[in-house]
């Protein structure tokens, strides 16, 4: 990772897309070892965690990760989904937080050094493209390694640096205590993925 100690960082982190990129890698993140990483780099000015909660649901999965990071060290930006029909009359579910993603990195640029957006997605190129003629360098942290790859090429080919997730696994990756010490959180194959007896 290309970072200088002097660093003003700043984490904008699209909720959805690194859940998608981990879940495809196998590894769930430790967000505290995240940021831990992350502030070593520089002095690290904030990490802005971004995803749409579902509102009229009693208990919603996703719900105590917001609630955790929001009480160590994050800023979280949520909204609520919003739901839809589409032409063929099925339900869905929309949730996009690209706009407010864009509109922090814009706001902050000014008052950073180095931007670090993790997320593959391409509607973030051109955003990359007017953060650095402010003069700053942006770092996408996303995955080429899974089929497909989790990031568009314009992203990857615009940032300053491109950062391999799987690449940071042994210094984010969740772990659970155990007696004879810390061990990897054990990785469940899918069932569409596991072969028939």
């Amino acid at each position: 990772m290309n970072f200088y100690p002097q660093d003003r960082i700043a984490l904008f982190i699209d909720g959805a897309n690194l859940y998608a990129a981990t879940r495809a890698l196998g590894f769930d993140i430790d967000y505290k070892r995240l940021l831990n990483l992350f502030a070593s780099k520089g002095r690290l000015v904030r990490a802005f965690y971004y995803t749409a909660l579902i509102n009229e649901q009693e208990y919603s999965p996703i719900r105590p990760l917001v609630d955790w990071l929001d009480y160590n060290g994050y800023t979280m930006v949520t909204k609520p989904t919003k739901e839809f029909t589409d032409g063929d009359g099925r339900r869905k579910i929309k949730g996009n937080m690209d706009i407010e993603l864009a509109i922090d990195l814009m706001e902050m640029a000014e008052h950073l050094d180095h931007a670090v957006i993790f997320s593959g997605d391409g509607d973030f190129r051109r955003l990359v493209e007017a953060v650095q003629r402010k003069g700053r360098r942006v770092s996408v942290v996303s995955t080429i390694r899974t089929q497909p790859p989790m990031i568009a090429d314009e992203l990857r080919r615009q940032a300053d640096n491109f950062i391999e997730l799987q690449d940071l696994q042994p210094q984010i990756n969740r772990t659970l205590a155990t007696p004879n010490g810390p061990r990897a959180e054990p990785v469940l194959t899918p069932p569409s993925e596991m072969e028939s007896v």
